[in-house]
């Protein structure tokens, strides 16, 4: 085991706050990306999270959001020592969450039938790209393989036709962590029901193709029946993409529906009778797309943005993430906060989804790994060994 890497006390971390998850005690065996992401969810809402850290790594350079929120201790994981401090965590927890390969976890002596084993009701969280079974289970991976084969990374695409990841947002996040977090949730509610707990198998192949129900909705009904970027929501229709502005910005168009579309056209000074007629006629896009994008050309974003300030016409500006920090909307709700003492990430999101009676709040600052080994040790009743 190692030695606590900090001298003198640890540094403090608030209580959980009292949000809705307050009293749940969450074990973070180490991982990247959508695990942490998870439990900095679980954390946000109250849970009180001890993350595992692996000796001499240090990911806060570029976690240092989703590592906020939890105390750290440093195991290792393949000594008798840690293994002990990791049993004696998992006895005294509700939740585990791991990133491993399949049978990583078994390997070092903390899988489900071992966890369980120790504590009948532990939610043991599995998070991987494909899954605890089936042929690609062993194989390595990232968000963009993942989107891959479930068949979404098809749907986004530049001008060569080249597939284009939407950063890793859909998969390790969106697919992945927060489909982790929701099965913890759900698998909790069952253990204190029933006093039995379980494992949540969380793929980011599954999550993704799970958003996919809507568009195979329509691909099934006809409703999306032309190739890649000339559908109703991939950029093909005229009333549902982006345009250029004059200064080399970009205005998002949302008018799907009819009454928004008049007031597009409105905006735009095109609010013709053949215009608003054509609205749903496929072969009619192509000319519009191009009659949008030469008006659009005309002004400023900034213009673009006082044209359509009281039209409700589901158009808005593209933003960078600098701006969307500043946007009055956004800052008013707490989507985007200043949070001091985070070194270079002056912006963080806030905590998600917010309660009536229950809120969540973001944690404290990441703190340096191992941060608070010998704390939690002590709570374990188990001394340092140096």
């Amino acid at each position: 085991m190692a030695p606590d890497p900090q001298a003198g006390q640890a540094p403090a971390v608030p209580p959980p706050g009292p949000g809705p998850l307050a009293g749940l005690k969450v074990v973070e065996v180490g991982g990247i990306g959508p695990g942490p992401f998870a439990a900095m969810l679980l954390a946000d809402l109250g849970a009180d999270v001890v993350r595992v850290d692996r000796p001499e790594e240090d990911l806060r350079g570029t976690h240092a959001v989703l590592l906020r929120g939890r105390r750290s201790v440093v195991l290792d994981l393949k000594s008798v020592d840690g293994l002990r401090a990791v049993h004696e965590l998992l006895a005294r927890s509700d939740v585990v969450v791991e990133g491993f390969r399949p049978g990583v976890a078994e390997r070092l002596g903390f899988g489900p039938d071992e966890a369980l084993r120790l504590n009948p009701r532990l939610v043991y969280g599995r998070m991987t790209g494909w899954g605890q079974s089936g042929p690609y289970a062993a194989l390595a991976g990232h968000d963009i393989t993942y989107l891959a084969v479930s068949g979404v990374l098809d749907a986004f695409a530049d001008d060569d036709g080249r597939p284009v990841p939407p950063l890793n947002l859909l998969g390790d996040f969106g697919g992945g962590g927060a489909m982790l977090a929701l099965g913890v949730v759900s698998a909790v509610l069952h253990a204190r029901a029933t006093g039995e707990g379980q494992v949540v198998d969380a793929a980011i192949v599954d999550g993704v193709a799970s958003m996919t129900a809507m568009h195979q909705s329509m691909r099934a009904s006809g409703l999306w029946p032309a190739p890649r970027g000339e559908n109703l929501l991939d950029g093909g229709a005229p009333f549902y993409r982006c345009y250029r502005t004059r200064d080399d910005r970009w205005m998002a168009v949302g008018a799907l529906e009819p009454a928004f579309y008049a007031r597009l056209l409105e905006g735009l000074d095109m609010a013709t009778p053949e215009h608003v007629a054509a609205q749903m006629d496929r072969e009619w896009w192509p000319q519009m797309r191009r009659e949008l994008e030469l008006r659009f050309g005309l002004r400023t974003m900034a213009e673009w943005v006082r044209v359509f300030e009281g039209l409700d016409a589901c158009v808005a500006p593209v933003l960078t993430l600098d701006e969307a920090c500043t946007d009055p909307h956004l800052r008013a709700r707490g989507t985007y906060a200043d949070l001091p003492g985070t070194g270079s990430a002056a912006h963080q999101p806030g905590a998600v989804p917010k309660f009536s009676l229950t809120p969540g709040r973001p944690g404290a600052p990441a703190v340096e790994p191992g941060a608070h080994t010998a704390e939690v040790l002590g709570e374990l009743g188990l001394g340092r060994t140096d």
